[in-house]
């Protein structure tokens, strides 16, 4: 009863100053509420305003891609498929740049430009090696961006990475280049100079620019290395944007990358198999066969003529040892592929070859690859 008679007195009588005190839980606030508030516009540091300055100048050129696809289930039945990419324009007639692997199979490709106009796109031109690909829309006010030259890029240099990562439109990110080096493509293929950024780069972002500080495309976002996560583990490659001027008159003229050929068929040899063989050096790449007509026949250079194993692999044994152009060493078929990417057909090297024991110089015009032979 004494316990129920204070409690009443407590609160009937001592409010005020209970709730002074801060011990009961009141309706409203005696004191007002004052805010601190900016006087000026908020100030951004030169870091800032050059990740601003990047973006603003940047973000007009780069597109959203939707590539659409009908695929069977186990009942033949359609099913319909969607993939998001990411692209740039290259120009004001409406050509955008992506990866080839973005609009692979697709049946209809659509893309949105940063204004949320969407336009059909048709594909100029494809280059399945390089992992490029050349589409072209039909639309005003186009804003190009600005290519660098990526020769002369440097590890430690800042880049940005703007596209469109699991769908969200306009999305840039920022780091560094980590490392330049040759990496094998979604197809396979070596993709020489590659350039390793820790950028925050994942699905959606392939096709879209790597930037300089300037704004400047210096390469093309193409893979992540995952670990099986499916997204950005730090480590993600940009095809340079030179190998892409390389390949965009041929890409414009011909709809595909004219690839010069040596007319050859080939068979990388290392130190193991040139000592059993008895070659004159330690590595290079083995003439199996030469392509009747083609670069290295007209030329002179021989194929083999003695059937052998490797394994459970038929070779041909006996002709000539591939180990230099132009002066470059050549130790197996991928570094013929990146001579290769320097060249276009027509163009005329010379060859270093083992023929046993002789070393010869032979000076070759190059052919055609038309994707047939080496």
């Amino acid at each position: 009863m004494f316990l129920l008679g204070g409690f009443w007195f407590i609160t009937s009588h001592l409010p005020d100053s209970i709730a002074h005190l801060g011990l009961l839980n009141t309706s409203g606030s005696k004191s007002p509420l004052a805010l601190t508030e900016a006087q000026a516009a908020p100030s951004f540091d030169a870091e800032e305003q050059n990740n601003i300055a990047v973006y603003k100048k940047a973000l007009p050129s780069v597109v959203n891609i939707t590539s659409k696809s009908v695929a069977f289930n186990f009942f033949y039945g359609q099913v319909p498929q969607e993939g998001q990419g990411s692209g740039f324009i290259l120009d004001r007639a409406g050509h955008v740049l992506t990866n080839f692997h973005v609009i692979a199979d697709a049946n209809r490709i659509e893309v949105k430009t940063s204004d949320k106009h969407t336009y059909k796109a048709t594909i100029v031109g494809s280059d399945k090696t390089h992992d490029l690909a050349l589409l072209q829309i039909s639309a005003p006010n186009l804003q190009p961006v600005t290519l660098a030259d990526s020769s002369d890029l440097v590890v430690g240099q800042k880049v940005y990475a703007i596209g469109n990562p699991f769908g969200l439109n306009g999305t840039m990110t920022r780091g560094i280049i980590s490392s330049i080096r040759s990496i094998k493509g979604p197809e396979g293929a070596p993709i020489e100079d590659a350039i390793q950024t820790d950028a925050a780069i994942n699905p959606g972002n392939s096709g879209g620019p790597l930037l300089n500080s300037r704004g400047e495309v210096i390469g093309i976002n193409t893979l992540i290395a995952t670990g099986g996560a499916e997204q950005s583990s730090g480590i993600g490659f940009a095809i340079p944007v030179n190998t892409a001027k390389a390949v965009l008159g041929d890409l414009t003229k011909y709809g595909r990358v004219r690839r010069p050929s040596l007319g050859i068929v080939s068979l990388a040899i290392g130190a193991d198999l040139a000592d059993q063989m008895g070659l004159a050096a330690d590595s290079g790449v083995l003439v199996q066969k030469v392509v009747p007509g083609g670069a290295a026949d007209r030329a002179g250079l021989h194929g083999g003529d003695k059937q052998a194993y490797l394994g459970n692999m038929p070779i041909v044994l006996g002709g000539d040892l591939i180990v230099a152009i132009d002066g470059k060493a050549v130790v197996d078929t991928s570094d013929i592929g990146a001579i290769m990417d320097k060249h276009q057909p027509g163009d005329t090297i010379t060859v270093t070859v083992f023929r046993g024991r002789r070393k010869l110089e032979i000076r070759l015009t190059l052919g055609d690859a038309r994707e047939v032979s080496t």
